[in-house]
């Protein structure tokens, strides 16, 4: 995924389109509380994810027409690059 936005971003760059992407980890959706796994111990900020917290990162993206080929990892900090 992470080649695909580098290429995408530099190829439509000129065109004045920009391409991100957004990584979240666990977002507390039906599927995650289903999963027995998915504990939000794992996680640094000790609780999932809420789905208004990656809708905002996705707002901010589509009214943003300066970041492109980024990747934001919406993640609690469970993992950190």
């Amino acid at each position: 995924m992470l080649g695909l936005t580098h290429y995408y971003a530099a190829a439509l760059a000129a065109e004045g389109i920009t391409a991100n992407a957004i990584s979240p980890a666990l977002i507390d959706t039906d599927m995650v509380r289903g999963n027995l796994n998915a504990t939000p111990a794992r996680i640094p900020v000790g609780r999932f994810g809420e789905v208004e917290e990656v809708a905002s990162v996705v707002v901010m993206l589509a009214t943003n027409a300066y970041i492109t080929g980024q990747t934001i990892h919406v993640n609690g900090g469970w993992y950190m690059s």
